[in-house]
């Protein structure tokens, strides 16, 4: 917007002149001496424009710049709001890391359909699925034994197979910044180096109830409702040592190995003494 020439009024030095103007400054030429101000603040409450068009674009371009200058101060009060909220996580997380206690049975083992079958791999998540009544109805499961020692086992059923067929498609330890408490959306992210997928072959081998028992019925292979359950921390190292041994590929084998001794120190588990699986199909 070109000003050059255009009179104005200003409260304490009164009528004048522009005489230059860029992005910036404005100077003006009063009736005993020129005058620079900053540009366009100086417009509004100090200095009036005479020209009445001039006036009107002048503010349309006024209002543009308040309008940014509130959206940028919602923005920078909202980064402080997130700011704290992420401060208060933190600290939250500092005093569950300090005051955990390691659960017996902190493992969980998911029951896959097939558009999960896929998905689980390839975004190396899982969902817990949400409550089905009660006054949380619809809201996420919150996995709350999951820690930085669980790992997530992932299984699926053939269609036509009997529960004792379910087979284990691949294991994740969970992120190593998730606690399952804080968990709002039910969404359980894989660690960023623990992370194993079988082949179909080694699936195959794999079967769930080898290792998996309901102690109250030994024998009984139901997994009945619901899409999650959690299991016994030794069950979860004895199905990552058998993974060790399926594995032919040396560098699939050591990345493996690896995950079992992480596992293991995670859980406080002696590698060395783990006691062979005892699951259901083990007690036919």
């Amino acid at each position: 917007m070109n000003l050059i020439n255009k009179k104005v009024t200003h409260k304490r030095y009164g009528m004048g002149s522009i005489v230059k103007q860029n992005d910036s400054v404005i100077e003006i030429h009063f009736a005993t001496e020129n005058k620079k101000f900053v540009f366009p603040d100086v417009f509004g409450e100090h200095l009036k424009l005479h020209d009445e068009s001039a006036a009107n674009s002048l503010g349309k371009t006024l209002q543009k710049i308040e309008n940014k200058r509130r959206q940028e101060e919602w923005e920078k009060e909202e980064a402080t709001k997130r700011e704290r909220e992420n401060l208060q996580l933190r600290m939250e997380h500092k005093k569950l890391m300090k005051n955990h206690k390691l659960h017996s049975e902190s493992q969980m083992a998911f029951w896959c359909d097939q558009e999960e079958q896929e998905t689980s791999f390839s975004e190396w998540k899982v969902f817990s699925g949400v409550i089905k009544s009660g006054n949380n109805k619809g809201k996420p499961n919150k996995p709350i034994r999951l820690y930085q020692n669980s790992a997530c086992l992932l299984t699926a059923i053939d269609p036509g197979m009997p529960e004792k067929g379910r087979r284990i498609l691949g294991v994740y330890m969970v992120n190593e910044n998730f606690i399952g408490k804080l968990c709002e959306d039910g969404y359980i992210p894989a660690h960023s180096e623990y992370r194993l997928q079988l082949t179909e072959q080694e699936s195959d081998q794999m079967l769930f109830w080898k290792y998996y028992v309901n102690e109250k019925y030994p024998e009984k292979m139901t997994w009945n409702s619901g899409k999650y359950r959690y299991f016994d921390n030794l069950w979860m190292a004895q199905i990552l040592s058998d993974i060790v041994s399926l594995k032919s590929d040396p560098t699939e084998r050591e990345l493996a190995q690896q995950f079992f001794e992480h596992f293991c120190k995670m859980n406080q588990i002696n590698d060395q003494e783990l006691p062979k699986p005892n699951g259901s199909l083990m007690r036919i």
